[in-house]
């Protein structure tokens, strides 16, 4: 321990020393778009709202996943809780545009401290929070230590490390400081067992790690509706009579994988349409401009445009928060971030809600306890391929038969249900008991 606090104490001069540079790489960023063009003060703590009497707990999460899978616990402890003031940090500029519409009224939001001394002090400072709660896995030592330094409470959900994370942390400089991090933790709720024994490895204090269940399961249990849900049944009216597939969250490259395959399946279903939802919305402007250019016909979203002729069988979604209604458009989804080798995977339970057909590739990591648990529960809920060829194969197999297709949307449907039955129960039950303790 002496050794982690040896370690913590360069950390915190380094990061002291930089705060110069750290503030013109911020200025940097806002010129380039990156940070909120007036907002962006907060992120050295400035605050832009009042924090209101009483008590407080902070809920912090990077960007829109980790922000989405907050959300339920948010909206429970807004219920269950209402006299207590919720406050919601997220990085990203992109993340608040969607997850504000799902904030239930009275939530506030500031964009997150950067982890240098004067940022954090100058954040706890104002709000006072009685309990903070990090989404997934930001393990910044200024923020822990100084929270600790305070006696506020801290938790972790959804907990995880990546397998790079996991080495790093694990190298002889860096195990006493996360050593040192995570014994300022009074909740760890891991997202699979695995993930659980890393946080062990890292000399984790182990009751502190309790299991709950993956919140991804739940997100849309407590998705609100949002404004598109007229334009969503005028694209349904559109493909009607057609056969709709939907590849979503598709990182740079795997585009080639999924045209290369809707090529391959118009020969045998040349009726059919294939939805395109990169995981950055700009991708799908420069999807749509190469396939132009090469004479393709293609409609793209963010302007409206229609599925005019039959000639038309590429629609891009260049827009943002709109996923989860897009997955009721068609009975086939295709989940990406899974299809190139160094990619992670993205949450299947969204599809799986929406009743569809679900297909992955091999390269799932951090989603790969997620992909075995649902097959674990039923097979037919998620059909993991290798191959271009191999995916080509299982999407014509479900487009091919209505009730092949139908087994595969039920298995899905059924599986999400169960696996996301209790989740938040647990986790209630955790925070009560570790964080909240009768408050």
């Amino acid at each position: 321990m002496k050794l982690g606090v040896f370690v913590y104490r360069l950390y915190r001069a380094l990061t002291y020393g930089v705060s110069p540079l750290i503030h013109l790489h911020i200025r940097w960023r806002r010129l380039r778009g990156l940070e909120h063009c007036r907002r962006w003060p907060e992120r050295f703590g400035h605050p832009s709202a009042v924090r209101p009497p009483g008590s407080l707990v902070w809920f912090h999460a990077v960007s829109l996943g980790e922000g989405m899978a907050a959300i339920p616990v948010i909206r429970h402890c807004n219920e269950t809780k209402p006299d207590l003031t919720i406050l919601m940090t997220t990085t990203t500029v992109s993340a608040i545009e969607v997850i504000k519409n799902q904030l239930p009224v009275g939530v506030l939001h500031q964009f997150a401290p950067l982890d240098t001394p004067v940022a954090i002090d100058r954040f706890l400072g104002h709000w006072k929070p009685n309990a903070i709660i990090i989404m997934e896995n930001e393990l910044w030592p200024n923020l822990i230590m100084a929270a600790a330094g305070l006696l506020i409470p801290l938790a972790m959900l959804n907990a995880r490390m990546s397998t790079k994370s996991f080495k790093r942390w694990s190298s002889p400089l860096l195990l006493p400081l996360v050593s040192l991090l995570l014994s300022k933790f009074s909740l760890i709720a891991p997202l699979s067992t695995l993930q659980g024994i890393h946080f062990q490895l890292l000399h984790a204090p182990p009751f502190v790690i309790n299991y709950s269940g993956d919140l991804k399961y739940v997100v849309n249990k407590f998705h609100v509706s949002s404004e598109t849900s007229e334009s969503i049944e005028d694209l349904k009216k559109e493909l009607s009579g057609v056969k709709v597939w939907i590849a979503s969250s598709l990182h740079r490259g795997e585009e080639e994988v999924i045209l290369g395959v809707h090529n391959m399946l118009l020969e045998s279903h040349p009726d059919s349409v294939v939805i395109i939802v990169p995981r950055h919305p700009h991708h799908g402007q420069q999807i749509v401009h190469k396939l132009r250019k090469d004479g393709h016909s293609v409609a793209l979203r963010s302007q409206n445009e229609k599925l005019t002729s039959r000639k038309t069988n590429i629609y891009v979604v260049d827009t943002l928060g709109e996923l989860r209604e897009l997955y009721s458009v068609a009975p086939v989804a295709v989940i990406g971030g899974s299809f190139i080798p160094g990619l992670t995977g993205h949450n299947l339970s969204e599809a799986a809600a929406a009743g569809c057909a679900v297909i992955t590739g091999c390269h799932v990591g951090h989603f790969s306890h997620m992909v075995k648990a649902m097959q674990q529960s039923n097979p037919l809920s998620v059909t993991q391929v290798s191959t271009k060829l191999e995916l080509k194969e299982a999407v014509d197999l479900l487009l091919s038969n209505p009730e092949i297709l139908e087994t595969h949307q039920r298995a899905s449907k059924e599986v999400y249900e169960s696996l996301s039955s209790s989740i938040i129960a647990n986790i209630w039950n955790l925070l009560n008991l570790h964080i909240f303790r009768g408050k």
